[in-house]
């Protein structure tokens, strides 16, 4: 699924194949658009498992099922083994997040450490209100949400901050919030999160203005973005990844006295995943850009919160249960099985004939478009030489794959000058190689007289080009390189 499956992916891939584990890149440039758990965990997925799409999905896997088991352990340890089952079944079977498990992007795995975080914290709280040892969960807390600060950025410490603040205000209970400040948390915090950062600033200057002024504050603050939505976006779109719980909202709104639990539910529990779900929602809801992806933290307590009004009869695990988790799971399979049918857009074709037709070292040129799954299905060590109108200085202003780039030249200029070539300096470059490959738009013909027509996909059409077919210096032909 394009483009976040190949970029990502990608960009795993190509730490791979570089044994450079450091720093992120994408066709070869710097990208620093995303911290490098992520791409780490593809990375060593696909070493173990093979160069294969599932095992590029292991990270959003992974976080999926961390968000699920950690929902149910802390509803098993606050509110009973019957909330806990239940609360598992109703997020399991949320047809977003069962799809989103299948998705590689980051989405997931941050989601998965904000839910882990908050329960952490919370599961901190809890103890200590009770007078129990803590500080091991709160700990954990903080080596959690460094984690997810590896894999998204700043978000994977703020929501679960602004969380347990906005329960512990709501509770009344401020007093608790210093119980939450932890020295052996801090200290596990900078060490598992702030390496990295250090090291990308060390050795590419302007890197943390870059990472947190544009990509974090400028970019949630400003508009021009993609994808630009009102700010009630997430009121729609929540529902409709929650379907068919969502149904039982009414439910929630309403209330219920937890009477189907095996034991009544901690108090403050409510206020606390009222809180979770309702920073998420507002926070993602405040910028013009969204993703449905971006509200995936959401889940973990919308899935509680029906779960918990679902329970406040003694039949919870009824017929009409048993239903409507047939409904959903039933619901969940067939997206899943529709996507893989009818929802890729990608060039397998393509990859395939370079694969078996192009001999090492012959030069792949994508015009005009960067095919981004490409480089990972074609095994393509040398990376794309991507050709565009590269002395467009608005290219810095648009929200797209060439603003990637561009971007990530100015990290490595030298890289940067074999990489992205304008439509003269990729002639010239053509003329050097007895026989190159050319990636367009598919009914799009090269730039250029004499190619030969390889293979089609539906994202993009490969063409064979041999340098004496060409009007190169040197070497009469018929083509011209003005075409």
């Amino acid at each position: 699924m394009l483009p976040d499956e190949g970029r990502y992916v990608g960009v795993a891939w190509e730490m791979l194949r570089s044994g450079n584990w450091l720093v992120p890149t994408l066709d070869g440039l710097p990208f620093f658009h995303k911290p490098p758990l992520f791409y780490w965990i593809t990375g060593v997925s696909l070493k173990l498992l093979g160069m294969h799409w599932w095992a590029a999905r292991l990270a959003s896997l992974a976080g999926a099922t961390g968000a699920l088991t950690g929902l149910f352990v802390f509803t098993r340890n606050w509110c009973g083994s019957r909330m806990a089952a239940l609360c598992a079944v109703v997020l399991a079977t949320m047809p977003f997040f069962y799809s989103a498990a299948q998705f590689a992007n980051l989405d997931m795995l941050v989601a998965g450490c904000i839910t882990l975080t908050v329960l952490l914290g919370a599961n901190a709280v809890l103890m200590a209100s009770s007078g129990r040892p803590h500080s091991a969960s709160l700990i954990a807390a903080y080596g959690v949400a460094a984690i997810g600060v590896l894999v998204k950025g700043l978000i994977g410490v703020m929501l679960p901050a602004l969380t347990l603040i906005a329960w512990l205000l709501a509770t009344r209970r401020p007093a608790l919030l210093l119980r939450l400040v932890s020295v052996p948390g801090l200290l596990l915090f900078v060490l598992i999160g702030a390496p990295w950062f250090v090291l990308m600033q060390e050795r590419f200057s302007g890197f943390l203005h870059y990472f947190f002024v544009y990509q974090h504050f400028e970019r949630f603050a400003k508009g021009g973005f993609n994808n630009q939505q009102p700010f009630w976006f997430y009121l729609v779109v929540l529902p409709l990844c929650a379907l068919p719980w969502s149904l039982n909202l009414w439910r929630v709104s309403r209330g219920s006295d937890g009477g189907g639990h095996e034991r009544g539910p901690q108090p403050g529990l409510d206020a606390l995943m009222w809180s979770w779900l309702t920073i998420v929602v507002v926070f993602f809801s405040l910028p013009a850009s969204k993703l449905a992806g971006y509200v995936l933290p959401a889940l973990p307590p919308l899935a509680w919160l029906l779960a918990r009004s679902l329970s406040a009869g003694k039949n919870a695990m009824s017929r009409h249960m048993g239903r409507v988790t047939t409904f959903a799971a039933v619901l969940c399979l067939s997206i899943v099985v529709a996507v893989a049918l009818y929802g890729h857009q990608d060039e397998k074709a393509v990859a395939q004939a370079l694969r078996t037709e192009r001999r090492p070292g012959e030069p792949v040129l994508a015009f005009n478009h960067y095919p981004y799954a490409l480089p990972f299905d074609a095994r393509l060590h040398d990376g794309l030489i991507v050709v565009d109108n590269w002395g467009d200085l608005g290219l810095s202003q648009r929200d797209d794959w060439r603003k990637e780039l561009y971007d990530a030249a100015a990290f490595d200029p030298a890289r940067a000058r074999k990489t992205l070539l304008t439509p003269g300096a990729a002639f010239a470059f053509v003329c050097e190689h007895e026989r190159s490959w050319i990636v367009v738009r598919p009914g799009i013909r090269p730039p250029w007289a004499g190619g030969k027509l390889i293979a089609t996909s539906h994202r993009g059409e490969l063409w064979q080009l041999e340098r004496h077919s060409l009007n190169c210096p040197g070497t009469p032909n018929v083509g011209s390189p003005d075409r």
